[in-house]
């Protein structure tokens, strides 16, 4: 049924997951295809159900209706009344086309009969005006390469994701912003749908709290003469001026200054302080360089949890980050699920703030790396590049989605994962079938192949024009 099935017999486990969970259809999007899946509420449109092959052929006069999932059956709540019912007849191209608004955000059955039995149904989804021009951008925020300490060059992990159906990732080695920025460079002569954003790990002295920088124009790393992207490397930004470099003893006295300004409590000792203090430093610097400053993996046991709890708390009710890695790196329970868990609790405490899901892999071939899947983060953007993704995040345009086991889960605002789980079931895998094959082109051409810079020119614009298809925003 997909492209990881070929070989069903004799796959590991963890092949069989992937396959089952990232690429299978249903069986109606086999046979049948619908567009739009999405709309705007209020807006009349008009929707297609084509018919793919022979075996599939509509004729005649069908009689159609269209039903919303949040009013349940019309069997047992007859009153509600808000089913939408009309007539089509099949075209001479063989669609069948019918116009209808849907009044109410949410996810509608599209149901077709004939004298009284139900030969078809499809789904459609409808947004409210806030998501005019928002479109479901997959991708991973937290990613290492062979440049710290994983396992392929930037290069050829960006492919790797690609070809998994990822629309947009970044490069985040430790205490390095010029690996993304050599991917980058990479597929520069080259026509890609992918998007690869600037990133880094930070790691400054004093400061054992990991953190993530999304898109900043600017290395933090490289803001002291110490580190390694200062020591191994001249690139340390996409702009022409980035801010000087400073020496380590600079870099304390300015967290120092400002464990005052911040009047962290007491009941942390300074060395905890400095390290707070070190945080509100490197988020602020990523603010000032237009970025995403990301808290990563709090209860990631590294030894025991990475951040004693106290300090997430406190990060939690202060919140200096612009987004909470609410999902990544591991796949046991203490992780994401305590991750998550505190998301919900903060929400009912008032405490809220945008999230996204990473896998934090440092190996990029699932079939070698069970974590290489085990989340991302769905960005609703009006652009598949650096400064939207952004702006969207920041603005709690996103969720986690947990891949861990076939059954996913979602993590964040209720309405958001509603659509979302409606995105992965009915759009995805049609999505990934195209991901995968530039994935592929992309890997040929880093590796030599002297084709692949053609191949890719030949397929470049189809997820734009999929997206076209599919997306009445």
């Amino acid at each position: 049924c997909c492209f990881l099935c070929y070989t069903h017999h004799g796959l590991n486990t963890r092949l069989r997951i992937i396959a089952e969970r990232r690429c299978c259809m249903k069986t109606e999007l086999h046979n049948y295809d619908i567009y739009p899946k999405v709309v705007l509420t209020g807006a009349q449109t008009r929707f297609t159900i084509h018919p793919l092959g022979a075996h599939a052929a509509l004729s005649g006069e069908y009689q159609v209706s269209i039903h919303p999932l949040a009013d349940a059956s019309p069997l047992h709540y007859p009153e509600r009344g808000t089913a939408i019912r009309l007539s089509a007849a099949v075209n001479n191209r063989g669609d069948l086309a019918f116009d209808a608004v849907l009044s109410a955000e949410g996810e509608y059955f599209i149901r077709l009969f004939r004298d009284d039995q139900r030969v078809l149904q499809m789904s459609v989804y409808a947004l409210e005006k806030d998501m005019r021009g928002r479109l479901p951008f997959r991708g991973d925020l937290h990613v290492h390469s062979f440049r710290s300490d994983g396992r392929q060059s930037p290069a050829v992990v960006c492919a790797n994701y690609r070809k998994y159906g990822y629309d947009f990732i970044s490069i985040t080695d430790h205490r390095r912003y010029y690996p993304t920025l050599e991917a980058i460079d990479a597929y520069r002569d080259v026509p890609c749908e992918l998007t690869i954003v600037p990133g880094e790990e930070i790691h400054l002295p004093g400061n054992d709290i990991h953190t993530v920088n999304f898109g900043a124009e600017y290395s933090i790393n490289g803001l002291l003469e110490s580190s390694a992207q200062t020591m191994e490397s001249t690139r340390r930004a996409i702009v022409s001026n980035p801010p000087p470099v400073r020496t380590d003893d600079e870099y304390r006295a300015e967290v120092t200054a400002l464990i005052s300004e911040l009047e962290i409590p007491d009941c942390f000792p300074e060395s905890e302080k400095f390290s707070i203090a070190s945080c509100n430093w490197i988020f602020r610097r990523i603010k000032e360089g237009n970025g995403l400053g990301i808290y990563t993996h709090p209860y990631w046991i590294s030894d025991m949890f990475q951040v004693p709890e106290t300090i997430t708390d406190y990060l939690a009710e202060t919140h200096p980050f612009d987004a909470y890695e609410v999902l990544g790196g591991e796949n046991y329970f203490r992780q994401n699920g305590f991750q998550t868990v505190r998301y919900y609790e903060d929400r009912a405490k008032g405490r809220k703030y945008p999230i996204v899901g990473s896998t934090d892999s440092h190996n990029s071939i699932a079939e070698d790396n069970r974590n290489a899947l085990i989340c991302s983060t769905f960005v609703f953007a009006k652009a598949n590049e650096r400064v939207s993704l952004i702006e969207a995040i920041k603005d709690s345009y996103s969720v986690a989605v947990d891949t861990i086991s076939p059954e996913y889960r979602i993590v964040g605002d209720f309405r958001l994962v509603k659509y979302t789980r409606f995105i992965l079931d009915e759009f995805t895998p049609l999505h990934d079938a195209l991901c995968f094959e530039e994935g592929r082109l992309m890997k040929d051409y880093i590796s030599g192949d002297e084709y692949a810079a053609d191949g890719l020119r030949h397929i470049h614009g189809r997820m734009a024009r999929l997206f076209r298809k599919y997306f009445a925003l």
